[in-house]
């Protein structure tokens, strides 16, 4: 069996079949709609096929994003770096490329969140991940 080559610097691959996975302090996203979580990759769960990570901004884009052309506005950027860490299978991630990434956390907020706002990032998210995993609970 031939695996398919995966080129990363400086970083270990977790490799399971023909998958390229993701390694730590990676940038991936769940996507559903027009909404993305993107988090940072703690760590993956090979014999799980699960990925650990941490939540960073939740987007809500006014149209699908196009990663070869410029990218919207966000309609939402939300700040969700103070909720809690996921554990969800790995099939659900896709790489984020760093063109994609650094636009929209440039806008995000450097100011300290206050307690109202960290709620309502919380709530935000919860509303997501359930959503994710209400269309994909075969993956669960």
């Amino acid at each position: 069996m031939l695996l398919k080559p995966c080129w990363f610097l400086a970083f270990d691959l977790v490799m399971i079949g023909k998958n390229c996975l993701f390694t730590s302090q990676q940038i991936v996203y769940l996507s559903h709609k027009n909404h993305r979580l993107y988090c940072e990759v703690i760590q993956v769960v090979e014999s799980r096929q699960l990925c650990w990570v941490r939540p960073l901004f939740l987007v809500d884009m006014a149209e699908e994003m196009d990663i070869y052309s410029q990218l919207p506005t966000p309609k939402l950027l939300m700040d969700v770096r103070s909720t809690s860490d996921l554990l969800y299978p790995i099939t659900l991630f896709k790489a984020a490329l760093d063109t994609e990434v650094i636009p929209l956390l440039t806008q995000l907020k450097i100011e300290s969140s206050s307690d109202k706002d960290n709620k309502t990032a919380r709530q935000k998210l919860q509303q997501f991940i359930t959503k994710i995993w209400q269309d994909n609970t075969e993956k669960f």
